[in-house]
């Protein structure tokens, strides 16, 4: 009978945001639990969450809460996310999630796992969710769920590149979910090894016109927001059928290099270091979210000549509207198209992608006007 109970794995899950669920579930397969995937944040997603939610919270708590509730439905025996201190929400999340959940009726037992303790946080939420001790199990653990972060960057990297340049629209796409695959089928560093020339093969399938002039173009903002296909009504596949190619500073890897990666091991100047650099003229300390993040890539995508920047926040998120209080201080400096838009449950498909359009168009005619200002200079030179 006990032999039998010890063969039970316990179903651990986690909220949405991108692909952290691939890299989480590698981790929780390695130390001997089933990692329990809900499906992919939905309408049902946002209206349970928004249910049991107060009204005037974030929508990242919304669907977190819609996630952990979908999650207990299907048979999860734990819900987990991460927690930090400081201004923002997140670090009460955990309190009124758990409170919401018991409200409710649901067993399940909540687990945190704290933003800034880096790898020893890592090592105590393995260590609470698998009830076990074994340090070589989790360090191998963390190790791979770090590697497929990596590489399910890049891999958004690849995939953003096609898209602005491929011929057939959802072709890109197609590989992309072919390549999500062969990154999840792979928990060892030699398949992973093996996985990477694998997924490159799989990207040069997508036909394009490396020819194409396609703009660039940074996205910034709120983290979850950024990064969740769901909550931003999947910018960037809307940039990229306009011909843009897009790029991310605030990523897994990027969040991996600043809270988790001791500094000894870290290569080169982390975002948030980058952040308190560029962003000292404007705004002179951190105040909470990813703001000073935020102000800091306006002027990166300025030095980097990207053709515009996109600023993503939730509704009452008071630390990005403290950023786009911050950006018309900017223009002075940084003479870069910024857009800002403001993300909730009543953010409407039609009028948001035509203001996506609209700044699309006023980049491109703004690139035509530079492109042939410098011709003239160049002509006057000559």
């Amino acid at each position: 009978m006990s032999d039998n109970n010890t063969k039970i794995k316990k179903k651990v899950s986690f909220p949405h945001m991108g692909t952290v669920s691939y890299a989480w579930s590698a981790a929780l397969r390695i130390i001997g639990c089933e990692p329990y995937v809900e499906p992919y944040t939905s309408k049902r997603t946002l209206s349970l969450g928004t249910k049991h939610s107060p009204e005037a919270i974030c929508i990242p708590y919304k669907l977190i809460l819609g996630n952990f509730i979908e999650a207990i439905e299907g048979g999860a025996d734990y819900v987990s996310m991460i927690t930090s201190p400081g201004c923002c929400r997140l670090g009460e999340y955990g309190k009124c999630i758990s409170n919401a959940l018991k409200d409710l009726g649901y067993e399940a037992k909540y687990v945190e796992m704290q933003l800034y303790d880096g790898i020893k946080g890592m090592y105590n939420y393995l260590k609470t969710v698998s009830g076990t001790n074994n340090m070589f199990l989790f360090t191998r653990a963390i190790l791979i769920a770090m590697i497929k972060t990596f590489m399910l960057d890049s891999l958004e990297t690849k995939l953003s590149y096609c898209r602005a340049r491929e011929i057939h629209f959802g072709d890109a796409e197609k590989h992309y979910k072919n390549a999500l695959k062969i990154i999840d089928e792979n928990d060892t560093i030699a398949g992973l090894n093996k996985a990477r020339k694998l997924i490159n093969e799989e990207m040069k399938k997508v036909e394009i016109n490396p020819k194409k002039d396609v703009l660039y173009v940074d996205i910034t903002g709120e983290i979850y927001i950024v990064n969740d296909e769901f909550s931003n009504q999947n910018i960037e596949r809307e940039l990229g059928r306009m011909g843009v190619q897009v790029r991310r500073s605030l990523t897994l890897t990027s969040f991996l290099k600043d809270a988790i990666i001791p500094k000894i091991l870290r290569k080169g100047e982390t975002h948030l270091q980058r952040a308190f650099r560029l962003a000292k003229p404007y705004l002179m300390r951190d105040i909470g979210g990813d703001s000073l993040e935020c102000v800091s890539d306006v002027v990166y995508a300025q030095e980097r000549g990207a053709d515009g920047i996109i600023h993503l926040s939730p509704f009452t998120c008071m630390p990005e509207i403290m950023s786009q209080n911050i950006f018309p201080a900017m223009r002075e400096d940084c003479d870069i198209p910024i857009l800002a838009l403001i993300m909730d449950e009543q953010t409407g498909k039609a009028g948001y992608v035509t203001r996506i359009e609209a700044f699309v168009d006023l980049m491109r005619r703004r690139k035509r006007k530079l492109q042939s200002v410098s011709a003239e200079q160049n002509q006057t030179v000559l």
